[in-house]
């Protein structure tokens, strides 16, 4: 059984059903998403091993397990402050949507074309703009040393379009650790891949990521605020330019 070719052959879909099923007991444990958003994350987890490889679905794992940290992290003093999205920092299918339903298009892309080996690329780039805007709102909320992106003027903690040095740090790092992820699975599954390659591809996403980021903070600067987004879709768009932004440098390969 070959667990390291893509789509839906045996081995993906055995190995993809087991990760799943992991989801499903760690989410229910460690109350990551409540019941709506953990079944959301499930068919979002079949699509993205199932239609991508398995090694993908480890991506968005790693994702969601360092966003529930950031989200825990010092949960108490966010709440206090109003700054918390949830009572206890669990996320339901909205959340799940507005992060994952553009790497799941990106899987169902990957397997329609049969080109995993560059779309894997893509796939990172949008995990790695939700993550990056993931923990920058969560760790960089607490920073008192917020400033509005489009005017460089101070404004209040949790504010859209608000960025902080500590923001600016933990984007960074939430980009870094998905494109790290990345470029694992890509070494993984593909046969010829090389380290110079891929350490150059790995280190252009996770300036991606970031970038998303602050596309992110622009949009709802200028857009959310002013009631023209929602916070989904400002999300969705985020993670979208930081797909395009991945996929000019990858045709310009």
């Amino acid at each position: 059984m070959d667990v390291f070719s893509s789509g839906p052959n045996l081995g993906n879909l055995s190995v993809t059903l087991g990760l799943v099923v992991f989801l499903l007991v760690m989410s229910s444990r460690t109350k990551m998403l409540d019941a709506k958003g953990a079944n959301a994350a499930a068919m979002l987890g079949l699509i993205v091993g199932g239609l991508g490889h398995w090694t993908w679905l480890l991506v968005l794992l790693g994702f969601l397990l360092g966003s529930h940290k950031a989200t825990k992290w010092r949960f108490e003093e966010k709440k206090a402050l109003g700054l918390s999205e949830s009572s206890d920092g669990h996320r339901g299918w909205t959340n799940v949507v507005a992060n994952g339903a553009i790497p799941g298009l990106i899987c169902l892309y990957a397997y329609l074309s049969e080109d995993w080996e560059t779309v894997v690329w893509l796939f990172g780039a949008a995990v790695a703009v939700a993550a990056s805007d993931t923990f920058a709102s969560e760790i960089g909320c607490l920073d008192t040393r917020v400033r509005m992106i489009t005017t460089l003027k101070p404004c209040k903690q949790g504010e859209n379009g608000g960025f902080s040095p500590n923001g600016q740090l933990a984007a960074a790092v939430g980009s870094a650790v998905v494109a790290v992820l990345t470029l694992l699975t890509w070494w993984l599954t593909t046969p010829a891949a090389s380290v110079a390659d891929g350490l150059q591809m790995g280190g252009v996403l996770a300036f991606v990521g970031w970038l998303g980021c602050q596309i992110d903070s622009y949009l709802g600067a200028l857009l959310e605020n002013r009631g023209y987004m929602s916070k989904g879709a400002v999300n969705a768009s985020a993670i979208t330019g930081g797909v395009l932004l991945m996929a000019t440098y990858m045709a310009s390969l």
